[in-house]
């Protein structure tokens, strides 16, 4: 019996290309979208909050929720990014996280 990823020829072993650490450190984004529950002063301080964010760039990040519809409010690693989503939601935001692009 031969292994499934021999090559037939002896001691010679084809390797199978695995997820690269790259791959692995792509960023992840969390996105915050807009819902017609929140008020805008709710949200601000919200991201002040979880983030640590100063009100100027907090109230910016709202601004664009409540203008476009979504805001990019954090990037990074994709368990931190699990735990700003899942805070997020504690707060009765409506929030997501999409691998990032670049």
């Amino acid at each position: 019996m031969t292994p499934s990823n021999a090559t037939g020829q002896p001691g010679v072993i084809q390797i199978v290309e695995t997820v690269t650490k790259s791959e692995l450190s792509t960023p992840w984004n969390v996105v915050v979208h807009n819902d017609p529950i929140n008020l805008m002063t709710y949200v601000t301080m919200v991201l002040m909050r979880v983030f640590g964010y100063p009100r100027a760039k907090a109230k910016k990040m709202m601004l664009e929720v409540h203008n476009l519809g979504r805001s990019l409010v954090w990037s990074g690693g994709r368990e931190q990014a699990e735990h700003y989503v899942h805070q997020l939601h504690g707060y009765q935001l409506l929030a997501t996280m999409e691998k990032s692009k670049t």
